[in-house]
């Protein structure tokens, strides 16, 4: 009878008893406060963790809250147009609230209002036409991932035809970095990384190609993407380098071809259309900037767009799986194509690039490193770039030089300054013995970043105003 009993009343009870999220919750101060995350929130939570920033994320979903909020996130259950989820997620020691709350968004921000107008407000949305109305209901910053996923993938396809510097961020007065795509026919395929002669006949420094640091025996290829460092004019001397060839010239009138005219593909659209170059536009709706009214991921439909002579297809279809089509059979009609494509799920990553690929953008990655990078004013290449950098003090490095620590052999990461009282050098001595006082700057993804952040336990240092 004890045994039925505990069998069919007892445990039953345990497992259907309700479980109260907001009991999980650890006190907060300074947090921020999160309402309907729409991307891959666990993106988010990872990057804000690792940053030491705590939040609550606000979810209608009762199911997925839980389960985010089981697999150990600080999730409660609740409405964002309901103030007392506000109130149980602690607003009045919150310092932001994110919402990405789409046809919701103006409520929520209303509702935040009603509570309080001391406490910034960021709102992600998917439709830019939006931004003055979420500005009007009282968002303080309106942040657009798709259209800054597609202008970041439309620079990446420009850059094979412009003698323009794009995506560079200034260290100081003397030193900048840049990322820079090798295009097919450059001189510099087929080279290793120590014979390139780029230091030499430019004064810039490649700190990435393939693998950070680079090894100098690697082999420069078609559409590998260097990472330099230098003075602006030593990097401009490399972009003219790197164009003294004659492709450059043959590239110059070729086409791009844009698979989807979502947020994504028009934004992608303009800055291909500003820079002067052909454009061919597929989408399954017919409107004033559509070329090709059918399915994208259709051999018909990318013959007819004449990609056997297209220089480059961005492809920007909200579902992945035609994504992935699209981007194995444009590899297939066009083997010299350079292909960029976004993808709605991390997990899409490398099955474009298995796909044929040449450069993959994921929204959720975009989305969370805009969130981070307005909340910290994190020094980055672009929102949507794959490589960070971090200023931090050179406490792991007290007592001891590069040489002798594991730093200066670490994969995914490599110190590129050292910033003291006398400024900032990126001559990087490795014998030097560091007292403390001393500021160093590194570049790496952002795994490594990461992973350099929990090994030596450091904060990064915040940006001037």
């Amino acid at each position: 009878m004890g045994f039925f009993t505990l069998l069919l009343i007892i445990i039953p009870l345990f497992i259907g008893a309700e479980v109260n999220l907001d009991d999980r919750l650890t006190p907060k101060q300074d947090h921020i406060i999160i309402c309907e995350y729409r991307r891959d929130s666990t993106v988010l939570f990872d990057e804000l963790e690792e940053l030491g920033i705590e939040y609550i994320l606000i979810a209608s979903g009762e199911e997925n809250a839980k389960d985010l909020s089981d697999a150990g996130y600080s999730v409660i259950h609740g409405s964002p147009q309901d103030m007392r989820a506000f109130e149980r997620a602690s607003i009045d020691a919150a310092r932001a609230v994110i919402t990405d709350a789409e046809d919701v968004n103006v409520n929520t921000i209303l509702t935040v209002q009603s509570i309080t107008t001391d406490i910034g407000i960021i709102t992600l949305t998917d439709d830019s036409d939006m931004r003055s109305v979420l500005l009007d209901a009282g968002a303080d910053t309106v942040l657009s991932p798709h259209g800054v996923l597609g202008r970041r993938l439309a620079e990446k396809a420009v850059s094979s035809f412009s003698s323009e510097l794009t995506d560079t961020i200034e260290l100081g007065s003397e030193m900048e970095i840049t990322e820079i795509p090798i295009q097919p026919g450059n001189q510099l395929v087929g080279a290793r990384v120590r014979n390139s002669g780029i230091r030499e006949q430019t004064g810039a420094n490649i700190i990435g190609a393939l693998q950070l640091p680079p090894n100098p025996d690697a082999v420069i290829r078609s559409n590998t993407v260097l990472l330099l460092s230098g003075a602006h004019d030593e990097l401009e001397a490399f972009d003219d380098f790197t164009q003294s060839y004659p492709y450059r010239t043959l590239r110059r009138h070729e086409r791009v071809i844009i698979a989807g005219q979502g947020e994504v593909g028009q934004a992608a659209r303009e800055i291909v259309v500003k820079e002067g170059l052909d454009v061919t536009t597929i989408d399954v709706e017919d409107h004033d900037s559509v070329d090709i009214v059918g399915d994208a991921s259709s051999n018909k439909n990318l013959q007819a767009a004449e990609i056997e002579t297209a220089g480059a297809i961005i492809v920007g279809l909200p579902d992945d799986s035609a994504s992935l089509l699209t981007t194995v059979l444009a590899r297939s009609l066009n083997s010299d194509i350079e292909i960029l494509t976004r993808v709605s799920d991390i997990d899409a990553t490398q099955k474009a690039l298995s796909a044929g690929a040449d450069y993959v953008l994921p929204v959720p990655r975009v989305s969370a490193r805009m969130v981070v990078s307005e909340l910290r004013g994190e020094d980055i290449l672009a929102p949507a770039s794959q490589i960070r950098l971090l200023r931090v003090p050179a406490d792991p490095l007290v007592g001891s030089t590069l040489a002798e620590s594991s730093i200066y052999e670490e994969a995914g990461y490599r110190i590129i300054a050292v910033e003291d009282d006398s400024g900032l050098t990126s001559t990087v001595d490795p014998q030097r013995r560091f007292t403390g006082d001393e500021r160093i700057v590194l570049v790496g993804s952002r795994e490594a970043i990461q992973e350099f952040r929990k090994q030596f336990n450091v904060s990064m240092i915040e940006p001037e105003a």
